[in-house]
């Protein structure tokens, strides 16, 4: 018998208000293992207010958080053993090298000896900061920052990573990067939650995402069934053989299309409802006798996602 899997990261019903602002209302998800969990939202939505709660720095008003099945209330000391956090910022110290730096939080993690020379090591090697072993860390660039600052994260082998806006202020090929050993964090087995404002980035890397606005969780799943259950409507393009004005005229007489314009040969027309309509839609085309030879519908983005859910409100 299959054992079912228990979530990595878990929150129940979490609020957390200070005085008057409700930063977080009645917010509940959950994160398994070997998942990317984008976690978007405009600024002052929540988003670092529940990570923070979830790295054990703050505490809920009501509701509860887990890590790996321990509650951030009852059990925060495992809950820090289990999980890594690499915060918006970090602060660097003058003098040390990276290797210094590492080994601080090595000895920090109660990490001793072999274990922590081999801990120290294998974050070098993933973070490929080996060849930068002695360097000062006030020399290093913003990417390579950034590098250290996810392998002090990782160098006692959390099973949870949460990272608050990793890729801020990176050029296009430390972005890379990072996503890269994002990925490979995640074939390792790890529950990995990433917020970001990059919505290309995420869409790209992220199983499933968690819309919030205002404190309040407003969307959670991946993008397409986001998608289907927040928008009523598609944008579909078709080719055909022969003459387009039949068909025209034949959309012209449904309630359920509209926006109907050839260019080019490729007509392109606003239908609503999701993809089951739309095959629906693509049998009676056939049916009517039209020969179609492209039929498809845009492709919504993580940002046009956002952008339907949302409302822009702030508190």
């Amino acid at each position: 018998m299959i054992k079912p899997r228990h979530p990595l990261i878990e929150l129940r019903r979490l609020h957390r208000y200070f005085g008057t602002t409700r930063a977080v209302q009645d917010m509940s998800f959950e994160v398994y293992s070997g998942e990317v969990f984008g976690y978007i939202g405009p600024n002052g939505a929540g988003k670092t207010t529940s990570m923070r709660i979830l790295a054990t720095l703050d505490e809920p008003t009501a509701g509860d958080a887990f890590v790996d099945g321990f509650s951030v209330i009852d059990d925060p000391d495992r809950v820090r053993r289990r999980l890594g956090f690499m915060p918006d910022y970090f602060g660097t110290y003058q003098n040390v090298n990276v290797r210094e730096y590492l080994d601080f939080f090595a000895r920090a993690y109660g990490l001793r000896g072999h274990e922590r020379k081999q801990a120290i090591g294998s974050v070098m090697e993933f973070t490929m900061l080996d060849k930068l072993a002695k360097k000062p860390i006030d020399g290093l660039s913003k990417g390579m920052k950034q590098r250290l600052c996810l392998g002090r994260t990782m160098i006692h082998d959390p099973a949870v990573l949460i990272l608050d806006e990793p890729a801020a202020g990176l050029d296009p090929r430390a972005r890379i990067e990072l996503r890269e050993m994002i990925s490979q964090l995640a074939t390792m087995g790890k529950a990995v939650l990433i917020s970001s404002h990059i919505l290309t980035e995420l869409a790209e890397i992220c199983d499933k995402v968690a819309i919030i606005e205002t404190g309040r969780l407003l969307a959670v799943g991946t993008v397409d069934e986001i998608s289907e259950t927040s928008e009523t409507s598609s944008h579909v393009r078709l080719r055909l053989l022969g003459n387009e004005q039949p068909m025209v005229d034949w959309f012209a007489k449904r309630n359920d299309i509209s926006n109907v314009s050839v260019n080019v040969g490729l007509i392109t027309l606003t239908h609503e409802g999701g993809q089951e309509a739309q095959a629906l839609l693509l049998r009676e085309v056939i049916e009517a006798g039209f020969q179609v030879v492209e039929f498809a519908s845009k492709q919504k983005s993580l940002e046009d996602v956002f952008l339907h859910v949302t409302e822009g409100k702030i508190q």
